[in-house]
């Protein structure tokens, strides 16, 4: 990564968190809902016992609650993320059953106390929800900054979807190479949006009929 790429990211790092904060706590509860409204218009077909990766939100992140909630409701497999001591690397795998069965983790993160699963699970999955500060059409994710999720993703197969805020999904963000590319960004108020990768024509919204 070069340092105009690297200072481009913390800048916008910055100022996406900063907005965050700044979000009304009952709207991002109610955004939280909305993003479990869109689960039928998913963008593979979901059939009970299938694997989905997801996560559980924390902070200011788009709440997820209501999402883990429908997609276990469904009788999914919903593997959530696990983070060890150490320096960053690819990510371990629990089955999330309920928030009852979460534990305090890393980084102030809440983690299923269940069987730990090793590193390759996740690419048993069709779809994975993917934490992201923004998200841009050709599907440049900026996270963090810490690298979990693009060590992580390099050998799935599933639909990698975004879950930002609808002011989060931008024309452009800075990237490099080693960031995984996303096929799709989820939204509270826009519902799944396909991204643009190399070569692709176009973008495309999936919707259902109401959202109410």
């Amino acid at each position: 990564m070069t340092d105009t790429v690297a200072d481009a990211k913390r800048a916008l790092r910055s100022r996406l968190v900063t907005a965050r904060t700044e979000r009304d706590p009952n709207v991002r509860a109610a955004d939280g809902e909305a993003l479990a409204r869109w689960l039928d218009a998913a963008p593979v077909p979901l059939h009970t016992g299938d694997t989905v990766g997801a996560y559980v939100s924390i902070g200011t992140e788009p709440d997820t609650s209501a999402l883990l909630s429908a997609l276990a409701d469904r009788g999914l497999r919903v593997l959530v993320p696990v983070t060890a001591d150490g320096p960053a690397t690819a990510l371990t795998w629990a089955r999330y059953t309920s928030r009852e069965d979460l534990a305090p983790g890393r980084f102030g993160l809440r983690e299923p106390t269940g069987e730990r699963l090793s590193t390759d699970a996740i690419d048993t999955a069709t779809l994975v929800f993917v934490p992201a500060l923004a998200v841009d059409r050709a599907g440049t994710r900026l996270g963090r900054g810490a690298g979990y999720y693009d060590r992580s993703l390099t050998t799935t197969t599933a639909e990698l979807v975004a879950v930002v805020h609808d002011a989060e999904l931008l024309a452009e963000v800075p990237g490099d190479g080693h960031d995984v590319p996303m096929g799709w960004a989820l939204t509270p108020h826009a519902g799944f949006t396909r991204l643009t990768r190399p070569g692709a024509i176009g973008t495309q919204t999936r919707r259902v009929p109401d959202q109410r």
